[in-house]
């Protein structure tokens, strides 16, 4: 009798059990399943907390890079932070692992980006599959936030510094909501306390040039992908893999204009109002009193920050 043929490598499924109203484990076992299916064994890694789920995937990433097929995140946009900060850390050590996402979170930002299918695991373990023999692999830009204290902090979407950080900051409060609708009903409880905001910021465009500006608004987001809440297309012509990123921000606005303009953010009809400007920049740094900022939906900490890219840092499976 023939033995059995051994596993040609591991992908390692990194999931958070609370995603998808604690969905996200079973999934995470139905898009294992479909991984196996090529000959390769997955593995599926979870745990208690976010803190300790990192150790463990980084740990089992570096004991066994080399047979490592790729790092498959099952949950939403935090989770996929959390994987995008162990594949940089280990690619600054001259290890590249690919990728794969299955959404199963709140959001799903970088998956509606990239086309991945949602509330489907199997579906979008296929889509990994297919694309681990592309010939021309599809790199992801990462963005970098760096605080003053020497912290830092990788995102896939956009980082919030506005009235958008503070309706993602309401949005958490309510779990049990998701997708765009979660968002929209904080924007309707957050708008009575609208500010505008006094932003000091140091610009590095897109052809290198530097300047410092003081710029008044009541949104700012500097952007790796087009969405952020669920769907609302902040910057749809952005692009994951162009080197750059795309800083947004809003004019100063009173309650009334603002609800005139927000409903245009479904459709991207916004980017035509005089009250938004939006401009391709290598960095910025963002300061500006009483602000924290968010990325990925998750709360990084107060302004002052610093943001970069890392251009094709990832290469991704989608």
């Amino acid at each position: 009798m023939a033995e059995p043929a051994l596993p040609r490598g591991t992908f390692v499924l990194a999931v958070n059990p609370r995603a998808g109203r604690g969905r996200a484990l079973a999934e995470a076992h139905r898009a294992a399943d479909l991984l196996r299916t090529g000959g390769d064994d997955a593995v599926v890694l979870s745990a208690a907390d976010l803190d300790t789920l990192v150790t463990m995937v980084r740990d089992r990433l570096r004991a066994a890079a080399l047979s490592i097929r790729a790092l498959v995140v099952v949950g939403g946009d935090g989770m996929v932070q959390a994987g995008l900060g162990v594949l940089v850390e280990l690619a600054e050590q001259g290890v590249e692992i690919p990728l794969g996402v299955v959404p199963c979170g709140t959001g799903n930002d970088l998956a509606r980006h990239l086309s991945v299918p949602l509330r489907d695991p199997v579906g979008a373990a296929g889509r990994i599959l297919r694309r681990l023999d592309d010939p021309v692999p599809r790199r992801l830009d990462v963005g970098r936030v760096r605080f003053p204290d020497g912290r830092t902090r990788c995102f896939g979407t956009a980082l919030c510094a506005g009235f958008d950080a503070v309706v993602n900051e309401r949005a958490n409060r309510w779990p049990r909501l998701t997708g765009p609708g979660t968002y929209l009903l904080a924007v309707l409880v957050e708008i009575v306390r609208l500010r505008t905001v006094a932003y000091r910021l140091e610009v590095e465009d897109a052809a290198g040039r530097c300047r410092p500006e003081d710029r008044a608004g009541v949104l700012l987001n500097v952007a790796n992908t087009s969405s952020i809440g669920g769907g609302l297309p902040v910057v749809p012509g952005a692009r994951e893999d162009d080197g750059l990123l795309e800083l947004f921000t809003v004019a100063p606005l009173g309650r009334a204009k603002f609800l005139v303009l927000f409903p245009r953010l479904f459709s991207g009809r916004h980017v035509a109002l005089p009250s938004v400007r939006i401009e391709q920049v290598r960095s910025v740094r963002v300061a500006a009193p009483g602000v924290t900022a968010y990325a990925d939906g998750e709360r990084l900490g107060p302004l002052p920050v610093r943001v970069d890219v890392l251009p094709a840092a990832v290469r991704i499976l989608a």
